[in-house]
């Protein structure tokens, strides 16, 4: 059965850091484009990175750029999420999906057959 599964979510202090890991079973993330998508209350699913897996080409969204990385370990079939200097705004659900190709890096909306289960990140002090 293919599936996403994530961990490392957590509380951590504004400035602090989190490194979220999303594992794929059943197929091989080297041919997927992989994102991460976070879902604060009250505000629209935003997806804040996104990784090409043939190439490890990462895009960012502005509100995150600089202060998270994007990376993936073909080995472990995982792709991390290192999160620095985090922020209340930071605050929310965070999922991983995947799409075959490279689509998801580049066109908002596009099918998605795969989703993590999601994690908590709360950042306050």
């Amino acid at each position: 059965q293919a599936q996403l599964v994530e961990s490392g979510g957590g509380l951590v202090q504004p400035g602090g850091s989190l490194r979220l890991s999303c594992t794929a079973s059943g197929f091989t993330l080297d041919s997927y484009a992989i994102g991460w998508f976070r879902q604060a209350p009250g505000k629209e699913r935003e997806e804040v990175s996104c990784i090409v897996g043939k190439d490890g080409t990462t895009y960012y969204a502005d509100s995150v750029e600089g202060r998270f990385t994007t990376s993936g370990d073909n080995a472990k079939n995982t792709v991390y999420l290192q999160m620095n200097n985090l922020q209340p705004e930071d605050t929310g659900v965070y999922f991983c999906a995947a799409a075959p190709g490279e689509a998801l890096c580049y066109y908002k909306n596009s099918p998605v057959p795969y989703w993590g289960q999601g994690t908590q990140v709360t950042v306050s002090s």
